[in-house]
């Protein structure tokens, strides 16, 4: 697989008036053309500062990133980003949101129209194009920054825990959908979460992550047939790969917490 995102070596250092915290530890990834990797670990194990320094975000101390070969150094349209929080534009429509990204790319004002209204009925929401934020649903919401992030079709989607925030059905709702959306276009995505089985359920591979300094302690290959439906989370194949993944990070968590001996 041609590799499209390159990390290697990378450090991250956060430096306050009361000291010095190691976020980020020699971390070394690579992610293929068109491959959906998700990064999981415990709380505060720099999952998020690394998604931050691949979306340009946040700076670094120590080794390199690339994106089809480019250093990363700060934001660009070849990579679109979708954060817990939906971050819209509260005076703008649903369309108006997805335009607007679409104008800073470039777009004519007609072509920008056609490619936001298509991009929303990708992400089901034909006959709420001209609904505010304020009109919509948190599931709803996610779906605009999700519609207004592939718009104008970066080189790779970064999302940091975009379905974090909202409650376990629609959760489920948004992960069917963005899992076909993603079977439809094959997209190369980079995934934060917390939730093993989310991970399992829409990865190509899942990567765990350490204790603070966050680096790749183990990565697992998600070889489950595809296209995926949620009858697949019951199967005995699926299960042992969460259990697998979720045994690396109570290992991390309970190094944290020093129980070692005491769970011994």
């Amino acid at each position: 697989m041609t590799p499209k995102l390159i990390i290697r070596g990378l450090s991250k250092t956060f430096r306050t008036d009361r000291g010095e915290t190691a976020a980020l530890k020699g971390v070394d990834l690579t992610i293929g053309e068109n491959e959906f990797v998700a990064l999981v670990g415990t709380s505060g194990c720099g999952k998020s500062t690394l998604l931050s320094i691949a979306a340009g975000l946040e700076t670094y101390d120590e080794g390199s990133i690339t994106l089809d070969g480019a250093a990363i150094t700060m934001p660009g349209l070849d990579r679109g980003v979708v954060f817990q929080s939906y971050t819209l534009l509260p005076w703008l429509t649903a369309m108006g949101n997805v335009e607007f990204a679409l104008r800073a790319a470039g777009f004519s004002g007609r072509e920008a129209q056609d490619i936001a209204g298509a991009h929303l009925s990708l992400v089901g929401l034909q006959g709420f194009e001209q609904a505010f934020p304020a009109e919509l649903s948190g599931g709803m919401k996610q779906r605009v920054a999700i519609a207004r992030a592939l718009s104008y079709r970066p080189e790779i989607l970064l999302m940091d825990e975009p379905f974090g925030a909202l409650d376990a059905l629609t959760r489920h709702h948004m992960q069917e959908l963005l899992t076909a959306v993603w079977e439809k276009h094959r997209l190369t995505v980079l995934f934060i979460t917390h939730d093993v089985e989310e991970a399992v359920y829409l990865s190509d591979r899942v990567a765990a992550m350490t204790n603070r300094p966050g680096s790749i302690k183990s990565i697992v290959e998600i070889d489950l047939p595809r296209p995926r439906h949620y009858e697949l989370l019951s199967s005995a194949e699926f299960r042992q790969l969460q259990r697998q993944i979720l045994d690396d990070i109570r290992s991390e968590s309970i190094a944290a917490a020093g129980l070692g001996k005491a769970l011994a």
